[in-house]
């Protein structure tokens, strides 16, 4: 029976075959998916591993982009989320009930810490500070559900001693979360990273931050090894709705067979404008897990076998040099863009006091203000003259 045109349009009756082999994988953009027959809409769970039922519960773009993320840190499975932050805020809304306690380490992400406190307001969760370089800082109780950890610290740095901390919480049968964007599964394994296999619970990644590449694309991911933990995020996943689109999990596939290149390249920039800073008489302190200087730089040495780091250096300034005196030296950078993440090819620059982000003590941070560097593509000599003009405009009125 022939149609009318405009069913035609819809239901069109020559479709080329569907698969062919590429370098990129097809990109399917789907809410609905279509089911062959009753069977296959009944004899379907929402724990099989690739279950296509709806467009939130993933398609074959983004379970292909999950498997990739999971093999990179080494885990089994991963779920995708639209930030980093979001992937942060389903482990928190997964794990953490009324009465619980979850412990952080006083360096934690600064939107980490805001969400925790909302839900300390609304729900009775009680959040408690440790100190990431000192073990015996932390005091579980029957109380503890969850272990926030970051490797290394978001602003100033710190590595943390990760295998104290992670022997400490599995004693405690305490669950663990790492924050892997700086290593980004490829400066340590998550899931083995000492010698007595000692592997974190679960390990949220800014996929923002180095496998985008581009400073363009917003998505996060959750990795895990067990089935249960798994199973739990996914089904929290699907109750808030939390879905990432095609289109971007396609830009982000694309950018991920160079994102090694690509975090060599800026940790070797960094290295090398690490070793000018250190000259420069305007820094009470250069802080890079690197630097033997540098807070935690031996539990970096003790995780980070192949001697890997981000490409993210922090200076802090001497406490001569007020916050006037710091914002003409980034109002005065031309290479590097003040604005906030990482891990794309434009070098950025961000200020910090970092006496109002702390709650605890800690002598091994210098007094003064606080700049990081977020080494982009550019050549590390034209970063350096950039650096070393800026720096000029610290004494001028």
């Amino acid at each position: 029976m022939k149609k009318n045109p405009q069913t035609e349009l819809i239901h069109a009756p020559r479709k080329a075959p569907q698969y062919i082999e590429t370098i990129q994988p097809p990109l399917f953009r789907a809410s609905t998916i279509i089911f062959d027959n009753t069977d296959a809409l009944f004899n379907r769970h929402w724990t099989d591993p690739y279950d296509y039922s709806y467009g939130t519960h993933g398609t074959p773009t983004t379970f292909t982009l999950a498997d990739q993320i999971a093999q990179i840190e080494h885990g089994e499975y991963c779920l995708l989320a639209p930030s980093g932050l979001s992937a942060i805020n389903l482990v928190n809304s997964t794990f953490l009930a009324q009465g619980d306690e979850v412990w952080v380490p006083d360096n934690i992400y600064g939107p980490n810490m805001e969400h925790l406190h909302n839900l300390q307001k609304r729900y009775g969760i009680q959040v408690r500070v440790y100190n990431a370089l000192e073990v015996n800082s932390l005091e579980f109780s029957a109380q503890s559900k969850l272990l926030w950890l970051e490797a290394a610290g978001s602003v100033t740095l710190e590595f943390p001693d990760l295998v104290g901390l992670v022997e400490k919480a599995r004693s405690a049968k305490v669950l663990t979360v790492l924050d892997n964007t700086w290593g980004a599964g490829l400066a340590f394994n998550p899931f083995d990273f000492s010698s007595e296999h000692l592997a974190v619970d679960i390990s949220v990644h800014a996929l923002t931050k180095y496998p985008s590449g581009g400073g363009d694309i917003l998505m996060g991911s959750i990795v895990t090894r067990d089935s249960k933990l798994h199973h739990q995020l996914f089904r929290m996943h699907a109750i808030q709705g939390i879905a990432v689109a095609g289109d971007d999990v396609a830009q982000i596939q694309r950018s991920l067979a160079h994102m090694s290149l690509r975090y060599r390249q800026q940790q070797q920039t960094a290295l090398t404008i690490l070793d000018w800073l250190k000259t420069r008489a305007e820094f009470a302190q250069v802080l890079h897990p690197a630097n033997p200087d540098s807070p935690g730089h031996c539990y970096w040495q003790q995780v980070c076998q192949d001697s890997l780091s981000a490409g993210l250096v922090s200076v802090i300034f001497k406490a001569e040099y007020d916050m006037a005196a710091i914002r003409r030296f980034c109002d005065s950078l031309t290479l590097f863009k003040l604005g906030f993440s990482w891990g794309g090819p434009v070098s950025l620059v961000m200020l910090y006091n970092p006496k109002e982000m702390r709650q605890l003590n800690h002598p091994h941070l210098a007094d003064g203000l606080l700049v990081r560097f977020c080494i982009g593509l550019e050549h590390a000599e034209d970063l350096i003259a950039d650096i070393q003009q800026a720096l000029a405009q610290l004494h001028s009125f």
